[in-house]
């Protein structure tokens, strides 16, 4: 694996544009970053892409746990929404997405940070944006992506359906992922309509959800987590399941950093996992302290000698916080990649890398694009 310092293209900023990544540069300088790149070779490539195909499974085998030990408190799941949960298990309902943030050097086997498995960002330009640079800057590479052909594949069986795609309204990232993702479902040749998530109403005679123009939801594809909807309030209608929603129920047992004591009991010692518990006892002093629930690398604490030497800041922690054992990242000139391997279907289909100069990845962390020969 190499790190490469790189020319920009000197209209990068209009070309990501025309790709659908509006939201390239932010207060603190660019998002997008193609001021380098990321060098890897195929046996590399094969490694990532066998870890996800791994972990993806075993995570299914510790929700499957879970729900056998009737283990929801570890996850902080609230009471309301097991039974849907369950059902939704019992159904196995479509689940479109996920995306795994691994720790690797090259050298040694991929470790698991955490599953993004309900509301992934960082997907146009894994799919789309990163594609348009290579062909530009590196026509005679490759690269590990094939993102947005797994998401027309994956459409395919909605043939007939109608398709609601829905997020809040005051967030570009959010949209614009939701406007891909809505586009490919075109592609694949399924009907597709928009809402807000603040705009869905419930039709109490009808005992169903509606958009403004008073359309029933039969499926709606939501970029919003499980555990606020719960909250909203419309809340305890979704115990009436009146909307095949995807993510569906059952993700929420996989997008929960809860499963990670779960995963470690279950399989310790696996090469892709890092070890997991619940307090911070069996770490000793050197350890990452995690909210089960989170988003965007908040409310995350780095502890050396019983210190904490790095955290962000943010809202989350209600439900409470896992302990898992340190991931030194590598470093490149200072800079600290995390790989995000994209699941589509169930299955591996591409990477995108995002890298900061701290040891933990955040929202303004940058996305730097990857080929491999």
């Amino acid at each position: 694996m190499k790190r490469h310092s790189c020319q920009p293209r000197a209209d990068w900023r209009t070309t990501v544009e025309r790709t659908g990544l509006t939201y390239h540069t932010h207060d603190a300088g660019p998002y997008w970053d193609e001021s380098a790149c990321y060098e890897l070779t195929a046996g590399e490539v094969d490694r990532l892409e066998k870890a996800a195909h791994t972990l993806h499974y075993l995570c299914i085998d510790a929700a499957e746990a879970v729900i056998k030990n009737n283990g929801w408190h570890r996850l902080g799941i609230p009471a309301a929404a097991v039974p849907a949960i369950l059902r939704s298990w019992e159904r196995d309902d479509f689940s479109l997405y996920g995306r795994f943030d691994l720790a690797f050097d090259g050298a040694g086997e991929p470790k698991l940070l955490e599953y993004n498995a309900d509301t992934p960002t960082a997907l146009v330009e894994a799919a789309v944006t990163q594609w348009f640079w290579l062909q530009d800057m590196h026509p005679g590479a490759d690269q590990f992506n094939s993102i947005h052909e797994r998401l027309i594949q994956a459409w395919r069986r909605w043939a007939g359906t109608t398709i609601h795609f829905s997020s809040i309204k005051a967030h570009a990232e959010d949209a614009q992922t939701v406007l891909y993702l809505r586009d490919t479902c075109a592609q694949a040749g399924v009907a597709t309509r928009a809402v807000h998530m603040e705009d869905l109403g419930w039709d109490s005679a009808q005992k169903c959800f509606v958009d403004l123009d008073g359309v029933r939801l039969t499926h709606c594809f939501k970029l919003y987590p499980w555990e606020w909807m719960w909250h909203e309030e419309f809340g305890p209608h979704l115990a009436r399941e009146p909307v095949q929603f995807i993510e569906p129920t059952w993700k929420m047992l996989l997008s929960n950093k809860g499963l990670l004591p779960v995963l470690w009991e279950l399989f310790p010692e696996h090469p892709n996992l890092l070890p997991a518990f619940e307090s911070a006892g069996p770490l000793g002093a050197r350890y990452v302290r995690k909210p089960r629930l989170s988003r965007e690398g908040a409310n995350i604490t780095w502890v050396e000698g019983g210190v904490a030497v790095e955290e962000t800041a943010g809202d989350y922690g209600e439900e409470g916080h896992i302990f898992q054992a340190v991931a030194e990242p590598p470093s490149f000139d200072g800079n600290h990649p995390v790989f995000g391997v994209w699941v589509v279907d169930h299955e591996p289909a591409g990477l995108g890398i995002r890298e900061d100069t701290g040891r933990i990845t955040g929202n303004l962390s940058r996305f730097v694009p990857h080929f491999f020969r």
